[in-house]
């Protein structure tokens, strides 16, 4: 069976921009050459619903991952998300660590073109982090075992898939199977410097380790052209997609 998602599809351009000019100007320029646009806080605060409107009418078929991260009581969510889910994003988020009963709410707070993804740890963090975030490291040494854990709850409260990194992504797609969506952040190439992301990988590995969707930023709007590096990186993800097939058929890792 043909897989329906092309490479340029699986790219989520991140849209981190303060304006609704400079985000439109990034629109028009990357349609055709990503699949989804991704508003997140920064660009959502300046100009709310405007830039996800602007996003559909601009683009054929583009989606929207609105990246908003709701957290909060179950019934402010739910709230939340039946209003957001009006605006026809494809991907909303709202953080897993509230547990069952938020990701439930949120869940039935989603429109039915809408599919909500939990966001389990963020690219953000590493090990050394949880102690300040008061997460017990007895029980979740590692980010991975925190990211199974709340990747299970997620799956059980009912949402569509998980936001978890690269170094995650395997042992998500391993336990849930490819029907439970994965998108991975955290998204650097090969010798570019991380900034604040600490689980960061290429594009090539976040796919090949099982990513449906990579969330892609700075390696395209800071590139001198853009469109050729958002082309590139659909290079990448071809080949890993290849790769990746091959693995699954053989049973091998690549060599």
């Amino acid at each position: 069976m043909t897989d329906p998602l092309s490479p340029k599809d699986r790219i989520i351009f991140a849209l981190d921009l303060p304006t609704l000019d400079e985000a439109v100007r990034y629109v028009d320029l990357l349609s055709g050459h990503v699949g989804v646009f991704k508003v997140g806080l920064e660009l959502f605060c300046a100009c709310g619903p405007a830039v996800v409107h602007a996003v559909n009418e601009r683009t054929k078929g583009a989606g929207v991952f609105l990246d908003l991260k709701f957290h909060d009581i179950p019934a402010t969510v739910r709230g939340a998300i039946r209003s957001a889910s009006t605006l026809k994003a494809r991907f909303i988020t709202v953080h897993c660590d509230e547990g069952r009963g938020l990701l439930k709410a949120a869940v039935e707070g989603g429109g039915s073109g809408t599919k909500v993804l939990g966001v389990t740890v963020l690219t953000s963090l590493s090990g050394e982090d949880f102690i300040d975030a008061g997460i017990d490291a007895s029980r979740f040494p590692e980010p991975a075992d925190l990211v199974l854990h709340r990747a299970r709850l997620a799956r059980l409260a009912g949402c569509a898939g998980v936001v978890c990194s690269g170094l995650e992504v395997g042992m998500v797609r391993k336990e849930f199977g490819p029907a439970f969506l994965t998108v991975t952040p955290g998204i650097r190439g090969a010798g570019e410097a991380k900034g604040d992301q600490k689980r960061t990988v290429t594009p090539y590995e976040a796919v090949y380790n099982g990513a449906d969707y990579i969330v892609v930023g700075r390696p395209i709007r800071n590139a001198p052209d853009p469109v050729k590096a958002a082309d590139s990186i659909a290079g990448e993800i071809e080949r890993a997609l290849e790769d990746r097939g091959e693995r699954d058929i053989t049973g091998c890792g690549k060599t």
